[in-house]
């Protein structure tokens, strides 16, 4: 590799930060226009200023990230009309103070040949060139791939890429645009419609594709996304751990959220196992709708509305015509309202009929009098969720009379609070009732519909939850992540048509991703002998990568079990990158306690919130796994995580693939009968 090359690539990137930092300078700088007067100055200024900050915020030079990551030289006159174009692909525009660009976003047209042209399908491009950098975000290296001929240094072809995939991690999840291979870029340049469902194997990189698909869609669809976008996890650590990709690739307005902080209702109560499983399944939609719908009554009386000395009569058939034409296709409160607009104009049709001519005043007074208040109130109560799901959970009749036909009687007795709370003013909600909380609201009124939904994890939502998420994206678009394999929860579904029919979006289009570019081959084939008791439908992964020795089992004796896993925790925290031991969440917080007085200082998922960012030893729940990676991964005891739970075997596959580099397993027990011999 020529050191001269190298110099004037980093003189590039002086100058283009320098540029930056002048474009930040320019806007920060610039003044509020005065030609904005009267009653819409303030508003106008406020927004002026407002959008200047952001702006401001979107230059900010990120330390230890490269401005840029890769170039692009195209075929002469092809991109340009002065000769040969020679583009640096990077996170964000930057251009010189003339206008001319100096870097150009990756999610730009003009970018797209980076990650997909080959020497078959050049694109117009002659040559790709890679850049390497230090962790201070300096130039060391850089890498030609000829596409069109001819010869090019910088050392064998890949290693760069390959280096960066393995490039060692610490703390958070980080992005991955310098590395996107063309099945993930196909994803991440998608459209926004048709809805898309990626089935990704571990180490595919399917969170990441779906992060930078939200960064492509709000570049080119922004204007299309002004509904809100937001990003759906499957608990805090998990968005902890990848908050900060989307602010590097320029996006920091992007809500990311829990399910349960989405619906933002309070949850402090809990159910039992077989509770949780009723409430979570989509048979409750109906139960609930009934719940509802079972508050209507029949008029018992005609509605007679006095005026002067007049007596109005509407006869009770038409009171009850009126309220079956009603009762299909409409949400309660809006049924509610159209009700006493119906019997209003019932009444004022009276008294047209004897002569009246009642003006828009009368038909408001009509419409707010005792007489039509008091039928609408009768016929069609005005209720809350919270009123609802109390009688449901409170009264066996109740629930009976909604549930009768759809679900057992054992069902309904699992439903049943066993010491009914006084109101539902005084009730403990638990999440699951929150999801049925959420599904009332939404029959009884609409819901805002975001532009556009990431729902990662999906394979473990219940059919309730999905629901509950695609109430929000009706109007919108999703992005639905997960792994069949995956799957722990109560409701982990065997293939994806039930969740997309659940979030309202049958017709998504479904994209497997099979390729792991970040766990290495020996791992996953060890984790994929559990493949045929946990998905036997499901093909096993493929590695790109192989590195020997990756995979290390060592077996102890019960008396000496926490002193091996002591020397492999130390081993691993002595050899750099990151590391996090993983066991079964019962077992997790005495080890901790455990290392900790043992001299290592580690820090507990779940227990502190810095825990991804402290650069210490990371002791994860096996509950919390899911979607983190470690470059090494301590595992303890795989027998104790598969028999804790119903589908701890599914759990134990988790676990088994959260390593880049990595994995050693540590055990005194026996290994689960799957993971032995092969």
């Amino acid at each position: 590799m020529h050191t001269s090359q190298i110099e004037a690539e980093a003189a590039y990137l002086a100058s283009a930060r320098a540029e930056l930092a002048r474009m930040r300078a320019d806007v920060l700088a610039t003044e509020t226009p005065e030609f904005v007067s009267g009653t819409d100055e303030v508003w106008f200024n406020t927004m002026y200023r407002m959008a200047r900050a952001r702006r401001g915020r979107d230059l900010v030079d990120l330390p230890g990230t490269p401005l840029f990551f890769g170039r692009l030289d195209y075929d002469p006159g092809l991109a340009g009309d002065d000769g040969e174009e020679r583009v640096y692909i990077g996170r964000r525009h930057v251009r010189d103070s003339e206008g001319r660009p100096l870097v150009v976003d990756w999610r730009a047209p003009i970018s797209t040949p980076f990650y997909r042209a080959t020497r078959e399908d050049r694109q117009g491009v002659r040559l790709r060139r890679r850049f390497g950098f230090s962790d201070g975000g300096e130039l060391t290296a850089f890498e030609d791939e000829p596409l069109a001929g001819g010869g090019g240094g910088g050392g064998e072809p890949g290693t760069l890429l390959a280096q960066e995939i393995e490039r060692t991690r610490s703390g958070s999840m980080r992005d991955i645009v310098a590395t996107i291979q063309p099945e993930q870029d196909e994803l991440v340049r998608a459209p926004s419609q048709p809805s898309i469902c990626v089935q990704g194997a571990p180490g595919t990189g399917k969170t990441a594709v779906g992060l930078h698909r939200l960064a492509y869609l709000l570049f080119n669809e922004g204007h299309r996304l002004t509904g809100g976008v937001t990003v759906v996890g499957p608990n805090t650590s998990f968005l902890s751990y990848i908050r900060h990709v989307l602010p590097t690739l320029g996006e920091a307005s992007v809500q990311q959220r829990t399910i349960d902080e989405l619906i933002e209702r309070p949850a402090t109560g809990a159910d039992t196992p077989e509770a949780v499983r009723v409430k979570g399944d989509a048979r409750m939609a109906e139960v609930l709708h009934r719940a509802l719908w079972s508050h209507l009554s029949e008029p018992g009386e005609d509605l007679v509305y006095v005026h002067g000395s007049t007596r109005h009569r509407v006869d009770r058939e038409d009171v009850a015509k009126a309220m079956a034409d009603l009762r299909t296709g409409i949400r309660y409160a809006s049924g509610r309202d159209a009700l006493g607009q119906r019997l209003s104009s019932l009444v004022l049709s009276r008294m047209e009929a004897r002569g009246a001519s009642p003006d828009d005043r009368e038909q408001r007074a009509v419409t707010r009098s005792k007489p039509v208040r008091d039928m609408l109130n009768a016929l069609w109560p005005k209720v809350t969720p919270e009123q609802v799901l109390f009688e449901v959970l409170s009264s066996p009749e109740r629930l009976a009379a909604a549930a009768g036909g759809i679900l057992t009687e054992a069902e309904q007795a699992a439903l049943l609070w066993p010491k009914p709370y006084r109101s539902a003013k005084s009730a403990k909600w638990s999440p699951a009732d929150v999801v049925l909380l959420d599904e009332l609201a939404g029959l009884i009124d609409r819901s805002p519909s975001l532009s556009h939904l990431m729902v990662d994890e999906a394979q473990d939502l219940s059919p309730m939850q999905c629901r509950a998420l695609g109430r929000r994206c009706a109007g919108g678009s999703v992005t639905v992540l997960g792994d069949i394999a995956q799957g722990t929860s109560p409701w982990a579904t065997g293939t994806w048509d039930p969740v997309l029919a659940h979030l309202s979006k049958p017709d998504a289009r479904l994209a497997v991703l099979g390729r792991s570019f970040r766990v290495p081959g020996e791992i996953l084939e060890y984790a994929a002998r559990l493949l045929p008791a946990i998905a036997p439908g499901l093909g096993a992964p493929e590695s790109v990568r192989h590195a020997a020795g990756a995979l290390r089992i060592t077996h102890s004796t019960p008396d000496h079990a926490f002193e091996v896993l002591l020397a492999a925790c130390r081993e691993a925290a002595a050899g750099g990158g990151s590391t996090g031991l993983i066991a079964a969440d019962a077992d997790i917080e005495a080890l901790c306690e455990r290392l900790g007085a043992a001299g290592i200082e580690p820090a507990l998922l779940g227990g502190d919130e810095d825990a991804l960012e402290s650069g210490r030893l990371i002791c994860v729940p096996a509950g919390l796994a899911k979607g983190l990676e470690f470059d090494t991964v301590i595992l303890a005891e795989p027998g104790r995580i598969a028999a804790a739970e119903e589908r701890g075997l599914h759990r134990l596959y988790v676990a088994l693939t959260r390593a880049v580099s990595a994995l050693h397993i540590v055990h005194a027990e026996p290994l689960p009968e799957q993971l032995i011999g092969g």
